[in-house]
């Protein structure tokens, strides 16, 4: 038997044990996750405290300035706690867990994925629709990129176009956007790719007759009482966010730091959304419980699987140099891209980071979620956290009592 073929089979076996005792510890009443003590959910205290260790360590390393870091089991947040500062220029200011942070590539899997599996359960949209059926104008029609390929990365883009064809207009970066030529044909290859998501937020745009932001505002953000969480976030909210870098001579607070999704005018489907610790284990939470908390549902339990089922991917196009790897549609699952991935996690797991130093990981079967929130890149673009979160993860992993 095949290395895939075993994975399968053990990917299909923990479906049904999730589906046989993935209920037996409920989420929180309400919209809103609790704190509770370690020891409540089968956590050792002890080995969580290991976490402490860690984070001085990069904070000493000056790996970031910086972070906030949550767990949490059955719909429970066992650990939140802020480190270090969220702003070292021009005066240090401590960092809170309340922070606002941008998110970047994590509104991939957030706003954008997250959307278009609900556009797919109400029958929006299908996962082998052609893109082109939506952007008629695409130049690369012919070759018939899927939705699915966009969601694993594997439609044949390249990672980025260049950067002036955003610099004359939301209008003039669309056009440019839809006469992207592919670089391999469709399913051939895995190249992570911000184009994709980009067209993904455009397809989310013509199938549900709504602005992306707005649509996951409505249908995902505010279902699930995540008040701190979406695109152009408010004045108040904006005074909470941890800086970036700068631009234009000034810090960037509250704003995108993407380039592409600040001239696409901080709405985009590869970046833009900000959020909170708070917010995002509600989030997590959901996605633990099969897209649902409390009273509210995102999407039915058919479409939730889906989202998580691992496809194949292959990060090359060539025979001999053909590596499998897999992800799920909007997340990773196991690729190159899993450096800041729990050690230890379950076959089910997803997870996701952004270029400003955020990952989330959320693990069904141990019924545990991990977020990580940074603003590695503050002041001058160099921190580095990847292997750090996924150091903080394999500690929740090892810290649950089995």
């Amino acid at each position: 038997m095949s290395r895939l073929s075993i994975r399968s089979l053990a990917v299909s076996i923990l479906w049904l044990l999730v589906a046989t005792f993935g209920h037996t510890m409920a989420v929180a009443e309400g919209p809103l996750v609790t704190t509770v003590a370690p020891a409540d959910v089968n956590f050792d205290e002890a080995k969580l405290a290991k976490i402490d260790e860690l984070v001085a360590a990069a904070l000493e390393n000056k790996q970031l300035p910086g972070c906030v870091v949550v767990i949490g089991r059955a719909g429970k947040v066992v650990l939140k706690k802020a480190y270090g500062n969220k702003r070292l220029q021009p005066t240090l200011e401590p960092m809170t867990t309340d922070t606002v942070f941008d998110l970047a590539s994590l509104t991939k899997p957030i706003a954008t994925a997250t959307s278009a599996m609900i556009l797919l359960d109400q029958k929006k949209i299908a996962l082998d629709d052609p893109i082109a059926k939506y952007l008629p104008e695409l130049a690369a029609k012919d070759d018939a990129p899927t939705i699915e390929h966009l969601l694993t990365h594997t439609a044949g883009y390249i990672a980025d176009n260049n950067i002036s064809d955003y610099q004359n207009g939301r209008e003039v970066a669309i056009e440019k956007l839809n006469g992207q030529k592919l670089r391999t044909k469709p399913g051939k290859q895995f190249v992570y790719s911000d184009v994709c998501f980009m067209l993904l937020g455009l397809v989310v745009e013509k199938a549900s007759g709504e602005p992306l932001d707005q649509f996951a505002k409505k249908n995902i953000f505010e279902k699930l009482g995540m008040q701190e969480t979406g695109y152009l976030p408010s004045d108040e909210l904006k005074l909470r966010a941890a800086p970036t870098t700068m631009r234009d001579g000034k810090w960037i607070q509250g704003e995108v730091h993407d380039p592409r999704s600040h001239l696409l005018g901080g709405v985009a489907g590869h970046a833009g959304l900000f959020s909170t610790a708070d917010d995002l284990a509600i989030y997590a939470s959901a996605m633990l419980k099969h897209g649902t908390l409390g009273d509210a549902s995102l999407m039915s339990d058919a479409t939730w699987k889906e989202m998580l089922t691992p496809r194949e991917v292959f990060s090359s196009s060539r025979g001999s140099e053909r590596r499998a790897q897999t992800r799920c549609l909007g997340w990773d699952h196991a690729t190159g891209f899993s450096s800041n991935a729990p050690s230890g996690r379950s076959g089910l797991a997803i997870g996701h980071g952004g270029f400003t130093g955020t990952a989330m990981w959320i693990d069904p079967e141990l019924d545990l979620f991990v977020i990580f929130l940074s603003n590695r890149v503050h002041p001058d673009g160099s921190g580095s956290v990847n292997r750090l979160a996924g150091e903080i993860g394999t500690v929740a992993v090892e810290a649950m009592r089995k």
